[in-house]
């Protein structure tokens, strides 16, 4: 009999043996990660075209990272599917802190609901690190739109239900669903037209072919400003910096239009902490930086930095609220 047990502890040991071995090799292996980290150069997903908003806010952030984090930050554009490609991409790459997505709104708060299946879980798949920016949409008309303000919008709105035309970058996007909002709050009817990207639409509204769109602040800010594009009302909270004389849409009588989209960095589900707190602190320096604060000024965005804690709680609020507009207005996508 004892020496049975003897036997059955040696199997035991052989079989647990390899096992033991690879958890300590994953924890050693994963210490040895985040205190090596960066070793090699880091890639930011941004899961847009180049050129659009996302793209024009992650660039200079790539650059300040480089400094930061001593190696080459390379910015990647992978488009399609309202961002959940991109997005895809990040959340089924190794959790090593060296493939980031440049996340929006879009893709991590809004397609849950918009899409039957999605091929990852937005609450599940990332470690929030923090937003880098955020900015309000601004509700613009073309010039031949006889509407000055929000009030005279409505009743052109209220007098030809369906008339007007709205554009948006898609369906289920930001501007789509800031649209949604204004309709339900002002009760109107607006045709909404969509489009593959905000650029084109907002090419439409100053071309004339649609009535106007709830543009992303930074897509519409130039032509605003040479006067292309007449401004109505911006969806922030307070006013902008950059439109000072354009009112909030709670000042102009919708307390419930208030949108602000986030451009903000997430890696991988798995990444340890200590890599999630070093781009944490690269981050703040970098958002930090006065240069980049008046850059993203001209655009119309203002940065930010909260807590991986705090843009967690943030995304959970967020996918609340638009799955509750999306439902209301039976929006889907595919």
């Amino acid at each position: 009999m004892p020496g049975e047990v003897v036997m059955r502890r040696w199997h035991a040991g052989v079989l647990l043996a390899p096992l033991v071995g690879a958890v300590l090799g994953t924890l050693l292996s994963t210490e040895g990660l985040a205190q090596g980290y960066p070793g090699k150069p880091v890639h930011i997903i941004v899961p847009f075209p180049p050129g659009g908003v996302a793209d024009i806010i992650a660039r200079p952030i790539a650059e300040r990272l480089q400094k930061s984090l001593g190696q080459p930050v390379v910015v990647e554009s992978r488009g399609g599917a309202t961002g959940t490609l991109g997005a895809s991409f990040v959340a089924h790459s190794p959790p090593d802190g060296y493939t980031l997505l440049l996340g929006t709104t879009n893709e991590i708060a809004m397609s849950p609901t918009l899409y039957k299946s999605l091929p990852y879980d937005p609450t599940k798949a990332f470690a929030p690190v923090t937003p880098v920016a955020v900015f309000p949409n601004v509700l613009v008309v073309g010039l031949d739109v006889p509407a000055r303000n929000v009030a005279e919008l409505i009743a052109l709105a209220r007098n030809k239900p369906n008339a007007l035309t709205f554009g948006s970058s898609g369906a289920g996007s930001t501007n789509h669903l800031t649209l949604e909002i204004f309709q339900r709050q002002a009760n109107v009817a607006i045709r909404h037209v969509p489009y593959r990207g905000g650029g084109p639409a907002v090419t439409d509204v100053f071309g004339g072919h649609i009535t106007g769109m709830f543009a992303t602040l930074p897509s519409a800010i130039s032509l605003i400003n040479t006067g292309k594009l007449r401004a109505l009302a911006v969806t922030g909270t307070h006013r902008s910096g950059a439109l000072p004389d354009v009112p909030t849409g709670q000042e102009s009588g919708l307390p419930e239009l208030v949108v602000t989209t986030w451009n903000g960095v997430l890696a991988p589900a798995g990444t340890p902490a200590e890599v999630i707190e070093r781009l944490h602190a690269a981050l703040a320096a970098a958002v930090a930086d006065p240069e980049l604060k008046q850059t993203f000024a001209a655009l119309g965005a203002e940065t930010e930095l909260i807590s991986p804690q705090q843009f967690t709680t943030r995304i959970r609020e967020d996918f609340d609220r638009w799955s509750s507009v999306i439902r209301q207005a039976g929006i889907s996508a595919e």
